[in-house]
């Protein structure tokens, strides 16, 4: 080898080029650019599909007497926002009275359901006992059973009660749902078997496991079927409708029904109405929704 070869400096090597950051999902795959905008536009279309209507009532029931609810293009946003529209709900119907009438069978609704859902079960989860297994697979055909199907039974054994026209007679049938029911005994399944072997070793009976250590342990799973049974209630329409036929016992459902018959030209005072039904839905789910999600991982696991 010659002195030169010896000498002659190495050839450089081209400085590395930055990588570019790698979007990945929640598996470590690489995602592509068109992935991720198509991921968002799906994502934009179901927002404007289930938002959209509820701003378009919000909307209308601020809009003015005046102000074109039909203009096109379409207006979101008030000219003049005004609150009239919701005083003359107030001024038509008794809203206020008929949403007390609600929400008294709904807060009820939410005791029965978290009360019953928890024992049964734990019931179902826990305690041995011949049948358990009949006993969930009743409750689990018992959803696939339509409500439509069983409301002339319903509303036969409601009279023969003596519970017709009464907010007890709307509040009964609902009192515990299987769906409420099953969500618990999947929450209690979670649960690891060995705490309880050991309260059972120091001494606690069944109702102390159940009320010392099962039932903390999923609280979220029972803000989910708080949220779920005050729903149900309150947006209940259907068999208000049928059991009810005093003005006085009227729930907000059936109140609301007024303005659209009375009113069916008026959008903007449907629109008030639908936004006053509306507006506790979503301050009980703002409330709860940290342990809404909770619980849904609760019960979710194990079948």
């Amino acid at each position: 080898m010659s002195v030169l070869e010896k000498v002659r400096p190495a050839p450089q090597q081209p400085a590395a080029t930055a990588r570019e950051p790698r979007i990945t999902d929640e598996n470590g795959r690489r995602i592509r650019v068109w992935e991720l905008v198509l991921r968002y536009l799906l994502l934009l279309g179901v927002l404007a599909l289930t938002v959209g209507p509820f701003l378009w009532q919000l909307s209308t029931s601020l809009k003015g007497p005046t102000e074109d609810i039909f203009s096109s293009p379409p207006r979101f946003l008030p000219s003049d926002p005004t609150p009239h529209n919701y005083e003359r709900v107030a001024e038509t119907i008794p809203v206020w009275d008929y949403a007390l009438n609600s929400l008294k069978v709904a807060l009820a609704n939410v005791v029965t359901n978290c009360v019953g859902a928890a024992l049964a079960g734990y019931a179902l989860a826990r305690l041995r006992y011949r049948g358990r297994r009949v006993a969930t697979l009743v409750f689990i055909l018992t959803m696939l059973v339509p409500v439509e199907g069983i409301i002339i039974a319903q509303f036969t054994t409601m009279r023969e009660l003596g519970l017709n026209n009464t907010l007890i007679g709307v509040l009964l049938p609902g009192c515990v749902s299987a769906l409420n029911v099953l969500l618990m005994r999947n929450a209690f399944l979670n649960l690891p078997y060995e705490i309880e072997e050991a309260a059972y070793v120091d001494g606690a009976n069944v109702w102390q496991r159940f009320l010392r250590i099962a039932l903390p342990a999923v609280k979220g799973t029972l803000a989910v079927v708080a949220i779920f049974a005050f729903m149900g209630a309150w947006d209940d329409f259907l068999w208000p409708l049928i059991v009810l036929s005093d003005p006085a016992n009227f729930t907000l459902t059936i109140g609301l029904n007024y303005l659209h018959g009375t009113f069916a030209n008026d959008e903007r005072l449907v629109a008030a109405g639908t936004i006053i039904a509306v507006a506790p839905l979503i301050v009980l789910f703002a409330c709860l929704q940290r342990y809404f999600f909770r619980g849904v991982g609760e019960g979710a696991v194990k079948g």
